[in-house]
């Protein structure tokens, strides 16, 4: 590709808005159409002319990388990550030589007209960053301490430019700036918008009040019609911190809106992603003195996130992601119902502008989980997937070897009225963002006990992604082993093809281990790791009994992998109460009052291992249902039974699970302030017992380990919010 040496040389700006058209496309599911924008860049340089292809634009390259990128996140394909690898690593080679030409004045391929924060190639530096960042992240992609330290040593180049940045662009801190935040009733703290207090005394302000500062000015870029004067926003300030970019100059607004944006963005996701690593990964890399702030980067997200530039869209993403997870694996937050008003107002958002784009549906349906209406979530997930609709009854997946992309859920024809309608939306496929839609799917199936649909999703993953296919036919195989092994009425010809059907998945564990097992740095995934020990724990008591392997599963390892991703805190009431019935009438029976314990014709719990997980289960449903009181001898019970276990991971699980039950309880009941402080300290003894429990030899102690610190944020959040002095 070539330019015309008669034409003008393209402005930043308008290499900007050509870019942009790509990711309008990217966001929309046009993979294809956003790929072509990206790799053969078009640039309107001169009104009144036709278009022209340019070369080398960097903001192409890293709108490639950023496409490749999402799709290695999504589908966790080793062949995608090294290609995202590989696409990233020229970005942030050809950022670089972009930010050394404009910043070496004349000779620069760029044009003028441009804002002054172009003039000093202040966008080209983001870019970079953003490069830089990105290409750090597909090594902790893995979900293994080495991923995590990859990731970090890539980063350490990073932390200065996102520093130096942040101290030009916002010289006094994020006051004053909106964020995409609704009003706040009640005294809890969110994780969201936090500690505006904590923010600007952890800025690299100068402390002095400049003389003149220019109000916010309303963006009139041609994104605004997005998100310019939003009702969502905060109340902004009459004035803000002056800044080194202006908005002066053709097309400059543009390019301004990016360096703000984009700076916001770089600084939030840095600090956010380190504040979220393992602390024992955080220990080890100490030494490069990196300091995060977890409320900041929030702040500095929503602030990026209530631009209008492409920035604002990843960091509306950002914050979708970490919202999602904080409701599903903190166990308990200071203030639940205001972060899923900020959830639902940044999902509003961009699904306002992205209809039909596939993260957004997937962030609606987690939602709608979240606040425990699991049907309208399947109907979302269907609709988004090119079901019928959204009024569906079983939800079965497509037969595996067909066409993943294209492929329609098979959905019977009586509607379940409790399950939102979604009208369909004509889209372009993105198979690997569809590959999150079928795993929350198969989830919220899953917590709703409808095992035979979920089991089939779970196996439609192999054909969806390259991540652990062992692990999708490990919970497969529980989902058909919970429904041979029930004690509902059955008869005996389904339950022997039920066992069958967990028989073949069960079977072909050892092969995907060893033929499709995922090894980072020479070592297995902790979750394949995990299910290695049970198929030797299920082969000794299969042998012990003299059974089939499958009637030996007393507690579905599907049951089992689900406390992982703490699917039963999220239940119905019917489906709670259905499990403590299944799990206290296993032999040896325990006592739950309220319950009425039947004699068990399933497999009996002949190992300690066994009980604690039963015991651990039983305290979580317990819990979920409001009984406080009962739950925690259960956990008591799990710690002891799980301690008999080597390197045994409920003991660490069971003590974390213990202390979201006390916030929870002390919720319920109310109480003040000084109530709060004995209940806070209280959760923060147990959370250090946790931790003490769960050393790195343990299964997926990097998982607790990051539960843990998210729990420890919403305590401080609380002690802030009710005064206490932890």
């Amino acid at each position: 590709m070539s330019t015309s040496t008669s034409r003008a040389k393209p402005t930043s700006a308008q290499l900007l808005i050509s870019a942009t058209r790509g990711f309008d496309q990217l966001f929309a599911n046009d993979i294809p159409g956003a790929r072509r924008t990206f790799e053969r860049p078009v640039v309107d340089v001169s009104p009144g002319t036709d278009a022209s292809e340019v070369a080398d634009s960097p903001f192409h390259q890293l709108g490639l990388g950023v496409a490749v990128f999402l799709e290695a996140a999504l589908g966790l394909e080793r062949e995608r990550m090294e290609d995202a690898a590989r696409v990233l690593n020229e970005a942030v080679t050809s950022t670089a030589a972009a930010k050394k030409a404009a910043m070496g004045g004349g000779g620069s391929w760029l044009g003028g007209g441009s804002a002054k924060g172009a003039d000093v190639g202040l966008e080209y530096e983001i870019l970079n960053a953003d490069a830089v960042v990105l290409a750090g992240l597909v090594n902790a992609l893995s979900e293994s301490y080495m991923g995590y330290l990859q990731c970090i040593y890539a980063l350490n180049s990073a932390h200065s430019k996102f520093t130096k940045l942040y101290k030009e662009v916002f010289p006094e801190g994020l006051e004053g700036y909106r964020t995409p935040s609704v009003s706040r009733k009640g005294s809890g703290e969110s994780l969201a918008t936090s500690f505006a207090t904590s923010a600007s005394s952890t800025t690299s302000s100068t402390g002095t009040e400049t003389g003149s500062k220019s109000k916010e000015k309303k963006s009139t870029s041609m994104f605004s019609k997005w998100t310019g004067g939003s009702s969502l926003a905060v109340p902004v300030s009459k004035s803000r911190p002056t800044s080194i970019i202006s908005t002066k100059g053709e097309g400059g607004e543009a390019v301004d809106e990016m360096i703000l944006a984009g700076t916001a963005f770089g600084f939030g996701l840095f600090n956010l992603v380190f504040s979220l690593l393992p602390k024992r990964v955080q220990s080890v890399v100490g030494f490069f003195g990196f300091k995060h702030d977890r409320a900041l980067a929030l702040r500095a997200l929503a602030v990026s996130a209530a631009k209008n530039d492409v920035h604002s869209v990843f960091a509306g993403l950002v914050l979708m992601t970490y919202h999602g997870v904080v409701l599903l694996l903190s166990g308990w937050q200071c203030d639940e119902a205001h972060i899923v008003r900020q959830y639902r107002a940044i999902v509003d958002k961009v699904e306002g502008r992205y209809p039909t784009g596939t993260l957004w549906v997937l962030n609606r349906a987690k939602i709608l989980r979240m606040e425990g209406q699991s049907g309208q979530a399947v109907g979302v997930l269907v609709g988004g997937l090119g079901g019928v609709d959204g009024g569906v009854g079983k939800v079965l997946a497509p037969p595996l070897g067909g066409d993943a992309a294209e492929e329609k859920p098979n959905v019977d024809a009586k509607a379940d009225e409790t399950e939102e309608k979604t009208p369909l939306q004509p889209v372009t496929r993105w198979r690997q963002a569809d590959t999150l839609l079928v795993f929350e799917l198969a989830w919220t199936l899953l917590g709703d006990r409808r095992y035979e649909e979920a089991a089939g999703w779970f196996v439609r993953m192999t054909e969806l992604n390259g991540w652990s296919h062992a692990t999708y036919y490990f919970i497969a195989c529980g989902c058909w082993s919970a429904l041979a092994n029930s004690r509902d009425a059955c008869e005996e010809e389904q339950r022997t093809e039920y066992r069958t059907k967990a028989r073949g998945l069960w079977d072909a564990l050892p092969g995907l281990l060893e033929r499709n097992g995922r090894k980072v740095g020479g070592k297995e995934l902790p979750v394949e790791v995990l299910i290695r020990k049970k198929l030797t724990f299920y082969a000794a008591k299969s042998a012990r009994l003299n059974a089939d392997v499958i009637s030996c599963m007393a507690i579905s390892p599907a049951e089992e992998m689900a406390v992982f991703w703490n699917t039963h805190s999220r239940i119905s009431r019917e489906v709670a109460e259905g499990h403590v019935k299944e799990w206290a009438g296993l032999e040896p029976q325990v006592s739950v009052a309220g319950f009425d314990g039947a004699t068990s014709a399933g497999p009996i719990l002949d190992t300690a291992e066994e009980r604690a997980i039963r015991a651990l289960l039983l305290g979580i449903v317990l819990r979920t249902l409001g009984a406080y009181g009962a739950s925690r001898p259960f956990f008591k019970e799990a710690q002891r039974e799980g301690g008999e276990v080597k390197d045994g991971w409920v003991p660490g699980v069971a003590i974390f699970e213990e202390a979201v039950g006390i916030l929870k309880e002390k919720d319920a009941s109310g109480g003040e302030a000084e109530g709060w402080a004995a209940t806070l300290k209280e959760v923060g003894v147990l959370l250090d017992a946790a931790m003490a429990a769960s050393p790195g030899s343990v299964d997926l102690s990097s998982r607790l380990d990051s539960r843990v610190a998210m729990l420890r944020d919403e305590v401080r959040a609380k002690a802030v919010a009710e005064g206490v002095k932890l």
